[in-house]
């Protein structure tokens, strides 16, 4: 997911989401112990691939953050309690009211993008971190009449 937001990233959501299934093929399933071996055909391969973005630095950050995915998963704890601790293993919730409340940033995507770069990460800016941590659960941000904002909370 984090790969996906920052192949995103000066492109529209909606061009990613069309290309993801071809992104899944074209990764193996995004399995990072595949990714890390990919050598230079498979990566000329990727960048003749219509589809997915066939930009350089974007492909090569799918393979440079599956490596360093991996050595954070490796970790006690793994991927998801290193991802949890920009918030004490907390989901941050805003309720906006307006539209122009909504922030691009925060103090926790500015610390998971600074740490995320110091191991190794690329295409991991604050806005791409705090779109990431929307998407995956960590920051629950809804406007206050959004239908999802104002639904009961069931344990899943």
């Amino acid at each position: 997911m984090l790969c996906l937001e920052g192949a995103q990233a000066g492109l529209s959501w909606l061009t990613i989401l069309r290309k993801r299934e071809s992104y899944r093929a074209a990764f193996d399933d995004f399995d990072a112990e595949k990714m890390v071996c990919y050598g230079k055909s498979k990566r000329g391969q990727l960048l003749e691939n219509p589809g997915i973005v066939r930009n350089r630095l974007k492909v090569d950050a799918f393979i440079g953050n599956a490596r360093a995915y991996l050595e954070i998963h490796r970790q006690p704890g793994g991927f998801a309690e290193y991802l949890w601790q920009f918030t004490d293993g907390k989901v941050l919730r805003r309720r906006p009211l307006y539209l122009r409340d909504f922030q691009q940033t925060t103090l926790h995507s500015d610390a998971m993008s600074k740490d995320l770069k110091k191991k190794g990460f690329n295409f991991v800016g604050s806005t791409i971190c705090h779109a990431f941590m929307q998407a995956v659960g960590i920051v629950d941000e809804h406007q206050r009449r959004c239908w999802a904002a104002t639904r009961p909370r069931t344990a899943v």
